[in-house]
């Protein structure tokens, strides 16, 4: 099946007059193409977390649903990774746009099939598959920037490109609400969004491209003049799998220190995201309009913030990227201490909690995504994201679905919140040996 994503061909190179005014172009549409597209993923990605207050009174437990919910983390783990080493020899417009297609297959199936919240080993089957296609969205998109922009440019396009799951994940609250009000009917969470995604799947197939070479261009490195240190011709060849997981992935000690602190940025990122409309009606009282809106300001915080982030790393920081997720991960302490700690009844204090973590969480989310390009070479740049995202979340993510939901059923809210508060120590501790760590630019 995968030959079918296999990388387009190289294409006779183009005249010279028309290279610089094509490259102009198709950077601007690759872009719209991957942000689009990665945003159309995230309107699918955590919708079962909006179902969960309507199916636990349903008569599943938390435990029980958050064991379900686990399963889109185990998957997307895996699949980010073992996808991400398929991505880098694929054609990324086929490979991300299959990869949203199957995904909204199966919110059609939660929205429209009464089986599917039957048990929760159902669930648990389907948000497996939703996660695996899910893993299908960053990789080719990696592959897409580090192949279209040069070395001294990604940092910014990086930044702008990650709020795209801002955007996607934001409007699945307003979505939702959107279709109660048409459908009356919660299964909306699913549905509404999934058609949404079949719109987004077709203009990202319309919009990308593989590599520059396979529309007759140079590589992005002669075409800004832009050549990391000991680039060679050789680097714009194909690596093999063994190459990349072998030499570029488990060999690469940064990155595995970068791998363990996305362990903890993904447990603060979705312990406080998937719980937030359950923990804001139980423990605050809140209605489900304002939960579903205090989602929306959680992920749409996440804009400025990713990009103040970005600007400041290059600019403040000087491309030191470890100290600037240290900063943002110290802010994102303190915030939820406030989320957690500020009594009911004052809900501008929690919104404004909960707008602050997603202001600062998204920011080293972005930076670890972004060392993890910056550390691997071009033709190994998905494999390496996919690596960070396999311990984000095979870790964080199933710690913040599974773990949270047994904690917070035996030990109360308090105790869930005090695994989010070491989880964002423990964070700053792991991305410590990155301080000193330059970008390996030695085959980029």
């Amino acid at each position: 099946m995968f030959a079918l994503f296999r990388p387009a061909p190289h294409r006779p190179r183009l005249p010279d007059d028309q290279i610089d005014p094509l490259y102009r172009r198709l950077r601007w549409q690759i872009f719209a193409g991957i942000f689009i597209g990665y945003a159309g993923y995230y309107l699918l990605r955590k919708n079962f977390s909006l179902a969960i207050p309507y199916l636990v009174e349903e008569g599943y437990s938390r435990a029980e649903l958050g064991v379900a919910l686990s399963a889109v983390a185990i998957a997307y783990g895996l699949s980010k990774f073992l996808m991400g080493l398929v991505s880098d020899r694929s054609n990324p417009r086929y490979f991300l746009s299959a990869g949203l297609l199957m995904s909204a297959a199966v919110m059609f199936l939660f929205g429209f099939a009464p089986w599917a919240t039957s048990s929760v080993a159902v669930m648990f089957a389907l948000l497996f598959i939703n996660g695996w296609a899910q893993g299908m969205g960053w990789p080719p998109s990696g592959r897409t920037m580090v192949h279209w922009w040069s070395q001294k440019e990604r940092g910014s396009v990086v930044s702008v490109w990650n709020v795209a799951h801002n955007v996607g994940g934001g409007l699945i609250g307003p979505l939702f609400l959107l279709g109660l009000a048409w459908f009356n009917d919660w299964h909306a969470a699913f549905y509404v969004p999934a058609t949404v995604a079949l719109a987004v799947a077709g203009f990202a197939f319309l919009t990308m491209r593989d590599t520059p070479q396979s529309v007759g261009l140079p590589p992005v490195e002669e075409y800004r003049n832009d050549y990391p240190d000991g680039y060679q011709r050789e680097h714009e060849t194909e690596f093999s799998t063994r190459q990349i997981f072998i030499d570029h992935v488990l060999r690469n000690r940064m990155l595995w220190y970068i791998a363990l602190a996305n362990v903890f940025v993904y447990l603060l990122r979705y312990g406080v995201l998937d719980w937030a409309p359950t923990y804001l009606k139980e423990a605050k009282g809140y209605s489900v309009d304002t939960s579903s809106w205090a989602y929306f300001f959680y992920e749409w915080a996440g804009i400025p913030g990713t990009l103040l982030c970005g600007w400041l790393s290059d600019k403040l920081f000087k491309g030191n990227r470890g100290l600037t997720g240290i900063v943002f991960m110290i802010g994102v302490t303190v915030a939820t201490l406030v989320y957690w700690l500020n009594p009911s009844g004052h809900p501008a204090v929690d919104l404004a909690a909960l707008f602050t973590i997603g202001f600062l969480i998204y920011g080293p989310v972005m930076l670890i995504g972004l060392q993890a390009l910056e550390l691997a070479p071009k033709k190994a740049a998905g494999s390496a994201a996919g690596f960070t995202g396999l311990f984000g979340y095979l870790g964080g993510s199933v710690a913040a679905s599974a773990l949270m939901g047994k904690v917070v059923d035996h030990y109360g809210w308090n105790g869930g919140f005090i695994l989010l508060v070491g989880g964002c120590v423990l964070a700053i501790v792991f991305m410590l040996p990155t301080l000193r760590q330059a970008p390996r630019h030695s085959s980029s």
